[in-house]
């Protein structure tokens, strides 16, 4: 969502951070990934002089290695499908195939020659044995050969000699397992986790914040004018005060849960590379976050005490504060240790919640302890919050204004206070207040132990791994056969995979032209200059500009059939010129003008007739590659074209980008599971294919892929310019093959000022020539690749060095003059050309679009089982927990006590696992609002209409949800059997479902990340906590808070399910202290609920949904919290 440095950048990070240690053995995967060719290079002979001369030992995999890196390796490993092809000095690897029968061509890449040499599709190009038949040589052959060939028997015997003791390193053996000592180790982790902290300080902000809101709210709910003390009925409302400031101090360490999940990766990386003991970095935790506790505790009761009314006596207030303090950090050390071992944001928070639930129901609260079911009464003793709940109530009510004489016969207790207690079943001495903290302490010891266990031996979430059809498992094709999986028989041979050089449009091949229609479209664009906000940390190092331009005076154009390569080093401003010209910045100032085929470019209609493909591939993760190509087809072609035609088109991008053997494979997430980045880069042009786009941007569609997947992804790329598309692409370190195969080049320098824009020519002799007679430009050897060379002629060093500027040279040029006057010609309308407009915005109407997103929704759904399938355990689990604890106690309504349980088992029942639905679609939600952001900019339909696929889907799971729900509970607690009860009781639970499940939807759309959103529940679900009617009933609400309680739908739910079940009861009720009473009677006098009164609360449900569901469309809508 918010961007930071360029991936190119983050690799560096990563090369250095391990290179800065004491390692003597670097194994390092796939650096250049994301760098330019000239950066590459120079790292890798950064490296290369760190074995030389320091004795290191470096095995480098690298991903399309241009010639002159590749020359700096000693020796070479091939491996392909399992086997060692090779193993040697690099000088022998070709001998070693020449004799096998294969050469390497003049201008190819060694490299990229030693990956398709072993690849069936493309071994036969090399053969050079005239006299003899060109026959498939296997992997497995090859690995044979180099067995007799000399290197290979070089090494079997080099293998056979023993090790010489002498020979060895001297850091070969280390006398520590880390770096530093403990002590130094966890003095670097305190640090930086400090620092981190104070960066991330928003979070700790806003918490404080939300508590000083809840605390002002909360104090004003029980204000100590409205709190009279010294009777046994006066304790109801303390309880209540006392018991919403406890849930909010556990609520509040909830955020805890999504913090640690989110820093596990990169603690898991630093742990396996030994960077410090694992305790250290827990421990930092633990300890930083004590301060947290401090303040958050101190904030509430410094805020509550005295204005709610409490003891007032010094000593009680700070034991108050201690009480809340352990348990703070109790809450936090729980939070900290499921996130340590559930690792999954949905999981956690689905766990998160129904732990929370144990705790509460069992924290003498809810129900007593002489209530509780023999089976259950060691989960009261084992319920950190009973704990919790004693401390401060024992704080409270054993105060001296509580010690007025107990006149009530039916509580043996000596004083009101203890008589409170006593009829709560809580500790009844002073003792209790110590016991009940040491025990949250030791609560709090006993998880800050299990967490620092769960990080020292746990390992972190499994790898990605690619998921393939069955098509392929049956015919036992390999990872790579299915990469390269022909499409000779659909792709004409006159298409070539490389192009020969630069030509001009008209004359291209464009025999592989789709069956569908499009109009091919010039851009051109003049003058572009774009600024953001200076950055803060820039400031501060002296930058006295309001402004950071990226881009400078940026002119160029992209034609029909011509392959434009936009390149520049890491931070030149490519991806942020793509996005300008593409409209996607959402952020910053741009000026310059853009022309579409002579006319003014217009976003809604541009949107519809091009596509970008992103650097960062955004995909929903639970469809099938096919789901996911047909749905972009079905929402960005135009209606009027049919089903049949629509699907055909699909299966031939599909084998046009060779996806069709991965038809069925989960796209799954990057990292995760699912699609290779490779399969996932060529899902990502397929997508935009479908719209049948006439102009393409790319955003490095070759990053992150080796040369052979590459050469599949610029094939594609290559088969979809000879159909007369305009493509651009940006691209960091080409191949010869790769770099010869564009027509033209956009060169940029960093700072975003253009050095070089016109046609490459045959083998790049066009832009060597330019190059080249600028004085001073070193000539470029033979062989040499054209774009590294490009790269480092043009560095800023070699400004520096020769004293020139290239922008400036390239500005004053003949080059420059001649683009002028193209942009000046496409600037011009064709004759007979109209602007292009259509009549609607979306290619489809308003009830195709929401059809199609509620396809996707539901694939996507039925596809998601550990959010699904989480979902309905947790309902099961929850409603055999609520069963079990109050087993039939619906059958006797015999006392105030008994209303008062079921009341509970109504408030627990409702609140706890709609809280749970609210915080578990959060990252489903956020995941898909992802992928949402890429298809609103491309036009793909009406941000409504996705709303509401999404929220149906939900309300079907919910309904179904709900009633497994209402059938558990209903039976097992003993509600009265009568339709009518049954039916308002489902109907309750389903619509307390909905609105909890749309609210964390909600928060999701208005708030820029999950984390806000869930920190944001954590404030909004402890007021509808508090509004509820069970903390203190609507009658005790002070008459400035009540119109609160009608705002409240966990209040009109439980109303309703009190009203549908005990409202028109007519038996009798016991009440302490007073006569009998009837039982509707009793609910209509001291909590407010009429029988009669149901339908308005059944209105008020359908309100409440569709309330919020317009607040999460119009948010979704309107609101846009991603940063370019």
């Amino acid at each position: 969502m918010t961007r930071g440095i360029s991936g190119g950048q983050k690799k560096r990070v990563t090369t250095g951070e391990m290179l800065t240690g004491p390692a003597r053995a670097l194994f390092m995967d796939e650096i250049s990934t994301g760098l330019d060719s000239s950066s590459t290079f120079q790292i890798v002979k950064y490296v290369s002089q760190l074995v030389h001369v320091m004795n290191d030992t470096v095995m480098i995999s690298l991903l399309q290695p241009p010639p002159e890196t590749y020359n700096l390796f000693d020796d070479i490993i091939l491996l392909s499908e399992g086997y060692m092809v090779y193993h040697g000095p690099r000088g022998n690897i070709l001998e070693f195939f020449e004799s096998a029968g294969f050469r390497c061509p003049e201008r190819k890449g060694v490299a990229d020659f030693l990956q398709e040499v072993t690849s069936k599709k493309d071994q036969q190009q090399y053969w050079y044995l005239d006299q003899e038949q060109y026959r498939y040589v296997p992997v497995l052959e090859f690995a044979e050969h180099y067995k007799s060939f000399h290197v290979g028997q070089q090494m079997l015997e080099e293998l056979k000699i023993p090790f010489e003791k002498s020979k060895t390193h001297p850091a070969a053996l280390t006398t520590s397992k880390y770096g530093q000592s403990s002590w130094e180790s966890f003095k670097a982790v305190m640090s930086r986790e400090q620092l981190l902290m104070k960066r991330n300080s928003f979070i700790y902000i806003f918490k404080v914040s939300q508590l000083i809101i809840l605390g002002l709210m909360a104090m004003t709910v029980f204000l100590r004018t409205e709190m009279p003390h010294g009777q046994i009925s006066d304790g109801a409302k303390f309880f209540g005060a006392l018991t919403f400031s406890l849930i909010t101090i556990l609520f509040n360490g909830f955020a805890e849960l999504q913090l640690t999940i989110k820093i596990l990766p990169t603690f898991y990386k630093q742990r396996d590379f030994l960077f410090s003991p694992p305790w250290t970095f827990g421990l930092a935790n633990i300890i930083l976050k004590v301060p947290v506790s401090f303040v958050e505790a101190g904030v509430w009761v410094v805020l509550t005490y005295y204005v709610m009314g409490f003891a007032p006596s010094a000593g009680r207030f700070f034991r108050q504060f201690l009480a809340f303090f352990a348990t703070h950090q109790m809450a936090m050390a729980l939070f900290r240790f499921l996130g340590a071992i559930l690792k999954s944001m949905v999981v956690a928070n689905t766990f998160g919640m129904f732990v929370q639930l144990i705790i509460f129901i069992f924290g003498g609260f809810i129900i007593p302890r002489g209530d509780i079911r023999p089976w259950w009464i060691w989960a009261y003793w084992a319920s950190p919050m009973m704990y919790s709940q004693n401390a401060i109530s024992v704080n409270e009510f054993l105060a001296s204004r509580w010690a007025t004489p107990n006149n009530d016969p039916t509580i043996d207790a000596p004083t009101v206070g203890k008589a409170i207690l006593k009829s709560r079943d809580l500790f009844t001495g002073d003792w209790g207040f110590w016991l009940s903290i040491g025990a949250v302490i030791g609560f709090t010891i006993l998880f800050n132990i299990l967490y620092l266990l769960a990080l020292t031996y746990l390992s972190p979430s499994g790898r990605s791994n690619t998921l393939v059809s069955d098509e392929e498992n049956e015919n036992g094709t390999n990872k790579e056969q299915m990469s390269e999986a022909s499409v000779s028989s659909t792709m004409p041979s006159s298409i070539p995979m490389v192009s020969t050089g630069a030509k001009e449009a008209t004359n291209r091949p464009t025999q592989s032209r789709t069956t569908l229609p499009f109009q091919p479209l010039s851009l051109s664009f003049n003058h572009i200059n774009y600024w953001v906000d200076m950055p803060a940390e820039m400031k501060e190092q002296g930058f006295t500009e309001s402004r950071l331009q990226l881009l400078s005076d940026i002119s160029g154009a992209f034609r029909p059939g011509v392959l434009t390569a936009l390149v520049g080093v890491s931070g030149a401003g490519k991806t942020t010129l793509m996005d300008v010209l593409a409209g996607r910045k959402t952020s910053g100032a741009i000026e310059g003008s853009i022309t579409l085929s002579g006319y003014p470019k217009k976003q809604e209609t541009f949107a519809r007739i091009s596509g970008y493909c992103e650097q960062i591939d955004i995909h929903s993760p639970n469809v099938t590659v096919y789901e996911s190509i047909l749905y972009s087809a079905w929402l960005r072609l135009s209606s009027d074209i049919d089903d049949a035609t629509r699907k055909m088109f699909v299966e031939e991008v599909m084998t046009l980008v060779e996806l069709d053997v991965l038809r069925n494979a989960m796209v799954g997430l990057p990292g995760v599971d699912g699609l290779s980045t490779e399969q996932r880069k060529r899902l990502t042009i397929a997508v935009e294919l479908v719209a049948n786009p006439s102009i393409i941007f790319m955003d490095e569609p070759t990053s992150g892929l080796d040369a052979r997947a590459a050469a599949i992804v610029m094939r594609t790329v290559r088969n979809t310019v000879n159909t007369g598309r305009t493509v651009v692409c940006t691209i960091h370190q080409p191949s010869i093959d790769i770099f010869e195969s564009f027509d033209e080049l956009l060169l940029l320098k960093r700072g975003g000022r253009v050095i070089y824009a016109g046609e490459l020519g045959r083998h790049c002799e066009k832009l060597v020539e330019y190059f080249e007679e600028i004085p001073g430009v070193a000539k470029i050897t033979k062989g040499y690749n054209p774009a590294t060379w490009m790269l480092e002629v043009s560095s800023t060093l070699a400004e520096a060095h020769l004293n020139i500027n290239f922008a400036e040279i390239y500005a004053n040029s003949i080059l420059h003059r001649k683009n002028q006057d193209l942009i000046k010609e496409l600037g011009v309308p064709p004759p007979g050309y109209q602007d292009l407009s259509f009549p609607t915005k979306y290619s489809q109407n308003f009830y195709n679009q929401c059809v199609a997103n509620f396809w996707k929704q539901y694939k996507s759904y039925w596809k998601n089982p550990p959010y699904n399938a989480m979902r309905y355990l947790m309902t099961l689990l929850d409603g055999l927990v609520f069963g079990t604890v109050f087993w039939q106690k619906g059958t006797k309504i015999e006392s105030q006590q008994d209303l008062y349980n079921l009341l509970g088992a109504t408030y627990a029942a409702v609140f706890f696992l709609g809280a749970t639905n609210c915080f578990t679609v959060q990252p489903v939600v956020s995941i898909e609002r992802t992928v949402f952001y890429r298809e609103k900019a491309a036009g793909m339909y009406s941000p409504l209409s996705y709303a509401l696929a999404q929220a149906c889907m939900e309300i079907i799971y919910n309904i179904l949800q709900g009633m497994l729900y209402t059938i558990l509970i209903y039976v097992m607690i003993g509600y009265d059997w009568k339709v009518d009860k049954f039916f308002y009781f489902m109907f309750f639970i389903i619509a307390s479902f909905n609105y909890f499940t749309l609210f964390g939807m909600m928060l999701v759309s208005l708030t820029p990340s999950a984390m806000l959103a869930s920190i944001l529940v954590s404030f909004v679900l402890p007021l509808w906590n508090l509004f509820a009617g069970f903390l203190v009933v609507r009658t005790a609400i002070p008459i400035w808070w009540r119109w609160y309680y009608w705002a409240n739908p966990v209040s009109w739910t439980i109303y309703g399910v009190v009203a549908s079940q005990f409202g028109d009861h007519g038996g009798s009720l016991l009440v302490p202290g007073g006569s009998p009473m009837v039982v509707k009677q009793f609910l209509e006098d001291n909590l407010g609920v009429r029988h009669d009164f149901l339908g308005y609360v059944v209105l008020a449900h359908f309100a409440y949904i569709i309330a919020i569901f317009f607040v999460f469309g119009y948010s979704i809508k309107f609101l846009n919290f991603q940063k370019r």
